[in-house]
């Protein structure tokens, strides 16, 4: 039995491998020689996606990390600064994950051009909170894009907008994978244009992908000659990842035999954060568990919060040098995320990705660092977008800080109905955003507007049932209020 199924392995990739090379056949000179790169990896990927036996997870083998191996960010930030903070600078380079559309919030086009606060989209922070940087300390931290082929080309149009801003701005490009057929296993894609029903054939791997991409084009080798140690990845939409000079200092002022080549900031797990991976111990090294690895009976589990009670935030400190090796003797090695799909036409594909956190476990004296909640503040939604454009966060320098009249830290739980999904109409929907600084708990369902200066404290549950209207009249104080029914103010 094991002998046919080793068989049928080997037939699929061999013709896996003759796809691959009819699909070249189709590409023009410069684009055959990336993606010969870009299938280079994927022929890997598939390779280790027909071998996997099972979970890659054994759930009995499961440890809690050892005390000393995630630390809390105070011990980190109670050793000071050093009067040097520009040597740290200068050896760090930003990375922020640009491949994602904005899509699921109803815009065309990169996420990070999505406008945030007052007229600011994620990309002119980011560019923002660096320059203030580079201004503040005289230094020359670059800021480099993985983009993906779907964020590409709008992302180098905009960036002419920062050429007189004192920040360097490198981009590279993630690779391009085929997806494949969930029955046969094999690339749906005809041609490597992306026109037509091909462009449905083709994903971006998710950003586990950094590792490789970042590479093979050449910039890692650039910034390790130009005297770069260490990069600050994380999402783009997460508006509290800003360079923290403290991490930074602990991971430079390591001595040479000790030095920590990944740091991973977690932080405590809420209700709401339940799905999130966690850093566990197995087999001896600290590894990323994510939901997808976890079979189904430990679920519960999983989300548990008393038994795992960290996440990881995405905000990752890595060696350059230590990518450089792993890459180079090919010991990166990272869990597969098996990702169904249905295209528009009704078929059923897969997509083989990796999760930049999990290559964790690759990496010498790598260090979870349990950082404060402030450091994750994602914005995936329209009910996170409000957060931040109201008036519990002041705005210094591309930085968003709580602000100081908020009484408690906590953010509050903020959860909008669909019509509020698609960016353009939740705007439509706000004459202006409510003071929300004593706000614990909004929802809103159904047809719902908000006059201008309204304020809303404490618990808030507005609910216009299916063919109502609410209009909640400029200037209320709506505080510990259930709101329903039908309220329609109208100019006489």
């Amino acid at each position: 039995m094991a002998q046919f199924q080793e068989m049928m392995r080997q037939q699929l990739e061999s013709s896996m491998h003759t796809e691959l090379e009819k699909l070249l056949d189709t590409a023009k000179a410069a684009e055959k020689e990336v993606s010969k790169k870009d299938f280079e990896g994927f022929k890997n990927l598939y390779h280790r996606f027909l071998q996997v036996k099972g979970p890659s997870i054994e759930w009995i083998k499961i440890k809690r990390p050892p005390e000393d191996s995630i630390q809390p960010y105070d011990k980190i930030a109670a050793r000071g600064l050093p009067d040097n903070v520009a040597d740290s600078l200068n050896k760090l380079v930003v990375v922020k994950l640009n491949g994602g559309l904005g899509t699921s919030m109803g815009c065309k086009g990169p996420k990070s051009l999505i406008s945030v606060r007052n007229e600011n989209t994620f990309l002119d922070l980011t560019v923002q909170q660096i320059e203030h940087l580079n201004k503040t300390y005289n230094t020359d931290v670059p800021l480099v894009l993985m983009n993906s082929f779907n964020t590409d080309e709008d992302t180098k149009k905009i960036l002419q907008k920062y050429t007189h801003h004192r920040v360097k701005i490198h981009t590279f490009n993630q690779s391009r994978y085929p997806r494949i057929n969930k029955e046969s296993l094999l690339p749906v894609a005809t041609g490597l244009a992306m026109t037509g029903q091909n462009a449905e054939g083709w994903y971006p791997p998710g950003h586990g992908d950094i590792y490789a991409s970042f590479y093979n084009s050449g910039l890692l080798n650039e910034l390790i000659a130009q005297g770069k140690e260490y990069i600050f990845v994380s999402n783009i939409d997460n508006l509290g990842a800003t360079v923290d000079l403290h991490i930074l200092h602990h991971l430079v002022s390591q001595p040479n035999g000790k030095r920590c080549e990944f740091v991973m900031e977690v932080t405590d797990k809420t209700r709401a954060d339940v799905k999130g991976g966690t850093l566990i111990q197995y087999e001896g090294k600290l590894r990323l568990l994510e939901i997808a690895q976890v079979p189904k009976a430990h679920v519960d589990e999983f989300k548990s919060v008393s038994k795992f009670k960290i996440f990881n935030t995405n905000n990752l400190w890595i060696s350059l040098a230590a990518i450089k090796r792993l890459q180079e003797d090919k010991a990166m090695d990272m869990e597969i995320i098996v990702n169904p799909k249905t295209l528009d036409g009704g078929q059923n594909v897969i997509q083989l990705e990796t999760a930049v956190g999990a290559a964790i476990k690759c990496f010498d004296n790598a260090l979870g660092i349990n950082v404060p909640r402030s450091r994750f503040l994602p914005v995936k939604t329209t009910s996170d977008l409000l957060l931040v454009m109201s008036n519990l966060y002041s705005l210094d320098a591309g930085s968003l800080n709580m602000s100081p009249k908020r009484e408690f830290p906590t953010t509050p739980h903020v959860k909008l109905g669909s019509s509020f999904t698609k960016v353009q109409e939740y705007l439509t929907r706000f004459e202006s955003i409510p003071d929300m600084l004593e706000l614990d708990h909004l929802t809103v369902s159904g047809d719902v507007t908000f006059g201008k200066n309204v304020s809303l404290k404490g618990t808030v549950i507005i609910i216009a049932n299916h063919g109502d209207r609410i209009d909640i009249p400029a200037g209320s104080m709506l505080e510990n209020k259930i709101v329903s029914g039908n309220l329609r103010i109208l100019d006489h």
